[in-house]
């Protein structure tokens, strides 16, 4: 059957793995450091991974292809699920953190939900974002506030990147994020240091760009790690 489906420019594609993690249907796999269209009956067509390509090596066309085959991804799903959930050693080591952090020998494990996390590698729509209270932070502060998974990542989806190191307005990216996905509220984490007004501001003009009213709060980390507001 002719219908739309995605096509990976071999010669752009970086190689950073960004599209294989958009694409929660497990159609695109990395072959040799490349991203390929391996099951060409699992991609939907919906492009989840256009967005997360950094270097738009990620197109639609019109083409001869297999029809999109729902249930096979689903039994796939299911069976990925099944492993994980199964594997002795993935309990063995879940068993393990839960008595060190009875012991106190370690104080948190991860409370991430979603992949990636740069801004600039994110999809602009993705079903996590739906009702996502939403976490926008400078990379240094999660090194900065040693709870920071438990005080601030916990039940959010989260955003992370630097605007002095990546020399970028974060602000248009996060403008389409939050008006294209029902975000219920977005928290700021930034350090103290003048180079983290860059995070700040990003996000008042999205939130401004927008067009949406949605509750939103800044916290500041001071170097040595303290909550100063």
């Amino acid at each position: 059957m002719i219908r739309k489906i995605i096509k990976i420019d071999r010669e752009k594609c970086n190689g950073c793995g960004a599209c294989a993690s958009a694409c929660h249907e497990g159609a695109i796999e990395m072959v040799d450091g490349k991203a390929v269209l391996t099951r060409e009956d699992y991609c939907d067509g919906l492009g989840d991974c256009l967005p997360a390509c950094p270097v738009d090596a990620i197109s639609f066309e019109m083409r001869e292809a297999p029809a999109y085959d729902e249930a096979a991804v689903k039994a796939s799903q299911a069976a990925k699920n099944q492993v994980h959930s199964g594997c002795p050693g993935s309990r063995s080591m879940s068993i393990s953190h839960q008595k060190q952090e009875e012991s106190g020998n370690i104080s948190v494990s991860s409370k991430l939900s979603q992949w990636p996390v740069q801004i600039k590698l994110a999809p602009i729509n993705a079903r996590y974002f739906d009702g996502a209270n939403l976490l926008i932070a400078a990379d240094c502060s999660a090194y900065a506030y040693g709870n920071f998974h438990n005080d601030f990542i916990k039940n959010k989806i989260t955003l992370i990147g630097c605007p002095k190191l990546d020399s970028v307005d974060y602000s248009e990216k996060l403008t389409a994020i939050i008006a294209n996905n029902n975000i219920k509220s977005v928290t700021v984490v930034r350090m103290e240091v003048p180079c983290c007004g860059g995070i700040e501001y990003a996000v008042k003009t999205a939130l401004q760009s927008s067009g949406k009213f949605i509750p939103w709060q800044v916290v500041t980390i001071s170097t040595d790690g303290k909550i100063l507001s």
